[in-house]
């Protein structure tokens, strides 16, 4: 059963939620402060994973090749519109509202949020772990994560972001119910490619929530579609 996923999921639905409807009641310092923390947080786990890395070639080369088949599709532009339609959609802003009104601004969190929920390292890792061994424990542990990261956003961003655990729940789902398939076929340098490639783009994820530089981290998630192939024909 995919314990990790649905609770994982059901974390971001319910702080969304609470963050949107209650948000006006937590103070500014920490609506300020813990986006930080989250940012550190990403930052932190993908150095974690990119040290488990095998093969440095095969990494940046799945790396490069994915941003530039995402830049061709437009992937994060895709996002940032469906983003926008789920904002109209969703929420209205009202007179003192606290959502956020750049367009820019909001693209730019909603986006790295979209990334940070659906395609982290901890989560894809977790999911293919739940899927092969059953193990739900580090799915359960970034649930405690996004529950607190979709609260504190969602006090910006709206409703919308309880939305994303549509997409976390199909691709955590489909990645746990293939794991079984493709699992006599990861080998372990490949699984630590995949992880460091993951890491890689986790740590772009945590400079772009705090502030420090705005990768288009939508952009390099075909990357992770590539690193196993890649590492494979490498080794």
């Amino acid at each position: 059963m995919m314990t990790g996923t649905i609770i994982n999921s059901a974390a971001i639905v319910i702080g969304g939620i609470l963050g949107a409807a209650f948000g006006k009641y937590i103070p500014a310092r920490v609506r300020e402060a813990l986006p930080m923390t989250f940012g550190c947080v990403s930052l932190g786990i993908g150095v974690a994973l990119i040290i488990k890395v095998h093969s440095i070639p095969a990494v940046v080369l799945s790396l490069l090749l994915g941003s530039l088949l995402g830049e061709l599709f437009q992937i994060e532009k895709g996002i940032a519109t469906l983003s926008l339609k789920l904002r109209a959609f969703v929420d209205k802003p009202k007179p003192n509202s606290t959502l956020i009104s750049s367009r820019e601004d909001f693209i730019e969190k909603y986006v790295a949020l979209v990334v940070l929920f659906c395609a982290s390292g901890m989560g894809v890792f977790g999911a293919l772990t739940e899927g092969i061994s059953g193990d739900s424990s580090l799915l359960i542990a970034k649930a405690f994560v996004d529950l607190f990261t979709a609260s504190i956003f969602a006090i910006t961003l709206g409703y919308c972001v309880a939305m994303i655990a549509v997409p976390q729940f199909v691709i955590q789902a489909i990645l746990f119910l293939v794991a079984t398939l493709i699992e006599p076929l990861i080998s372990d340098t490949m699984f630590a490619d995949f992880s460091a490639c993951g890491g890689m783009i986790m740590l772009a994820t945590g400079f772009r929530i705090c502030g420090i530089k705005a990768f288009p981290v939508a952009n390099m998630l075909l990357g992770l579609v590539i690193i196993m192939p890649v590492s494979a024909l490498w080794g």
